[in-house]
């Protein structure tokens, strides 16, 4: 989790201001706003997490916006600047550790597949991140629901998962598509790519 969050200040250091505010994967939310979104999810704890959950009116989308307001500073750099000084913290909400590094494998790719950047993640922080969402109800920003209706497997990771038509893709893309990214659908073959393909926003 710490070494994605610092590769992706690496990343963004020499990134021209304009290009921040370019439209991540991440729907309605810019360059800036996902970065921003990350810096407040590191600084979340488990009691302030239920605390801003309960004044969001138990609204997700509602909190995350919040968050996003919160910790986007008035200038690019101010922001980055932010993300560099939480790459160390441990705050977690009450949530599976591994979820923080879906947070950071797939907002990392939000920001780097609309910018043209790209990164070769650590295998075992991809595949912890598949496992996670495979096993996470939809309600909770998982796909075990999805992944109850497909076989997937890694082409470049030993992993299997779920049961019905098969889907077979770079265990990056797999991650990306259940995560509701419909860009990385053309990395994926196999009878259940079209059941993917039809669980995804239409945008």
């Amino acid at each position: 989790m710490h070494a994605e969050r610092g590769a992706l200040v690496e990343d963004l250091a020499d990134l021209d201001d304009a290009r921040w505010e370019e439209q991540s994967l991440c729907d309605g939310w810019t360059v800036h706003d996902v970065v921003a979104h990350l810096v407040d999810t590191a600084r979340t704890r488990r009691v302030g997490f239920v605390v801003g959950l309960a004044r969001a009116g138990f609204d997700f989308h509602r909190q995350n916006a919040r968050g996003v307001r919160r910790h986007r500073g008035a200038s690019p750099p101010e922001t980055l600047e932010g993300l560099a000084r939480v790459v160390s913290l441990r705050k977690t909400p009450p949530a599976p550790l591994d979820s923080r590094l879906v947070e950071a494998v797939v907002h990392g790719e939000d920001i780097r597949r609309q910018l043209g950047l790209t990164r070769s993640y650590p295998p075992e922080a991809v595949v912890r991140s598949l496992r996670l969402q495979a096993r996470t109800p939809a309600a909770f920003g998982g796909a075990k629901e999805l992944v109850a209706r497909v076989r997937m497997t890694a082409t470049d990771a030993d992993v299997s998962l779920g049961e019905g038509p098969d889907v077979s893709g770079p265990a990056l893309s797999l991650l990306l598509a259940i995560s509701g990214r419909r860009v990385a659908l053309g990395d994926l073959d196999g009878p259940g790519v079209a059941a993917l393909a039809a669980a995804q926003p239409s945008t």
